[in-house]
């Protein structure tokens, strides 16, 4: 772990696969982006790729600062994902995960549907909930879903995930291929490029459809944590 005086402009920490980085707002920013510069260019290739989390502490209204650091980390060090932390639980919050922790996971109401087997040509199959399917999705089949797609196989068929307007939800996929997307009112045609079997997501992005590398970008990391209902 990678720790410096309290008093410095930036601080600097190692935190599970990347890097923990508190900087005082007050300092100009020449400054702070000097102070990174030093640090991470002790890091050499440890950067490249590494998450990072930049902390202002308690001080607001610097979002400008925060978003020109973030630029100078990507451009001058090629770190993978910049963010800012979580919120921090209110008493409310904590009271209901202990709560959840308490009562286990033994639960008779799900907001999931989750089925077992490959899904034919021809086959429609549609729910309010998310879906969960383990196995392929073949051409000329077609899934629909108020919430969330979940393929744990390959999707070769057409899919509507936040039916009929959740832009929020995505289609996620151990090999994705679908021959028709549809996130909330936004549809997209299939995948042309050339296939490479790797897990992948959709989702809407400045009003059109996205695929992303999983590994890479894990959307499923800023979802809250579980409550018991």
């Amino acid at each position: 772990m990678i720790n410096f005086d309290c008093s410095a402009p930036v601080r600097l920490k190692g935190v599970g696969d990347g890097f923990w980085i508190t900087i005082d707002p007050l300092h100009p920013e020449d400054v702070l982006k000097s102070e990174i510069d030093k640090l991470f260019k002790n890091l050499k290739h440890l950067a490249v790729n590494a998450s990072v989390v930049i902390d202002v502490g308690d001080a607001k209204g610097h979002d400008d600062l925060i978003e020109n650091i973030k630029s100078y980390l990507k451009t001058e060090f090629e770190v993978a994902k910049v963010s800012i932390p979580p919120e921090k639980r209110s008493i409310p919050t904590e009271q209901t995960r202990q709560r959840d922790l308490s009562k286990g996971w033994n639960r008779h109401k799900s907001d999931v549907l989750m089925l077992r087997g490959r899904v034919r040509s021809g086959q429609k199959i549609e729910s309010k909930k998310h879906i969960v399917i383990a196995g392929d999705v073949n051409p000329g089949s077609e899934i629909s879903a108020g919430g969330d797609i979940i393929i744990l196989g390959k999707l070769t068929g057409k899919v509507h995930a936040g039916c009929p307007d959740d832009e929020k939800a995505i289609i996620f996929a151990l090999e994705f291929k679908p021959t028709q997307v549809k996130i909330g009112k936004i549809a997209a045609a299939g995948i042309e490029e050339e296939f490479s079997a790797k897990p992948e997501y959709a989702c809407v992005e400045d009003d059109g459809i996205v695929v992303k590398d999983y590994m890479k970008e894990n959307p499923f990391r800023k979802m809250p944590w579980l409550e018991v209902i």
